[in-house]
């Protein structure tokens, strides 16, 4: 089975794919952000827009879940953000007409929640320059632009099943998704482990700019 996990930049899908992970035995993280990555750092910076807009992601992204999921013989976990109905056809629409299985889900939250979610993603990695007045981060600069965009078309049909968020941990949100999809989850670390694991997470996913 293939897990999308989708929601607004800053969403925490992330944290809830790697605690998929950790509790879904032989399971894989595959991040479509790293195919946009690559193609970014192949175009000139004034050429660079929202790499999702390119025809080569959507393609890329699709053959390389595609090839894992016929090859790999495990759970396939993807955090990413997709909200254009024509990209989301393009990529979780054709994996489920080809036949593959994918659950996917919308993590949702009040606007509220996402920011204060944004602020402490943000926390660690720009610790000295958050004192600057009227200074954001760029990629939470980018979260906050399309935070509401992100909010309002993820409501639609189109990218239901939808989870609402705003009370739930961490662990609770990946086990209301394994229990959606049917999953035999491990037992939950500790809380005093689990923050240590989430902080692990959030340090390997720093992205420099």
């Amino acid at each position: 089975m293939l897990i999308w996990v989708n929601g607004p930049f800053g969403g925490g899908k992330t944290q809830v794919a790697h605690e998929l992970q950790r509790r879904v035995r032989g399971s894989v993280i595959c991040d479509p952000e790293l195919v946009g990555f690559g193609l970014q750092r192949m175009t000139p910076p004034g050429l660079r827009g929202d790499f999702q807009d390119l025809p080569a992601w959507r393609q890329g992204v699709r053959e390389v879940l595609q090839r894992t999921l016929r090859a790999f013989g495990g759970h396939v976990i993807v955090p990413m953000t997709v909200v254009d109905p024509t990209y989301f056809e393009e990529t979780v629409g054709r994996l489920r007409s080809d036949g593959h299985l994918v659950h996917h889900v919308a993590l949702l939250a009040d606007r509220t929640v996402v920011l204060r979610r944004l602020r402490q993603r943000a926390v660690g990695r720009h610790l000295e320059r958050l004192t600057r007045p009227g200074w954001t981060p760029r990629r939470e600069a980018f979260a906050l632009a399309n935070l509401d965009r992100c909010l309002d078309r993820l409501q639609a049909p189109t990218f239901a099943q939808h989870l609402q968020t705003d009370e739930l941990s961490v662990s609770q949100v990946a086990e209301q998704i394994g229990t959606t999809a049917g999953l035999d989850l491990l037992v939950r670390s500790s809380p005093a482990l689990q923050q240590v694991l989430q902080l692990g997470t959030s340090l390997r996913h720093i992205r420099f700019e």
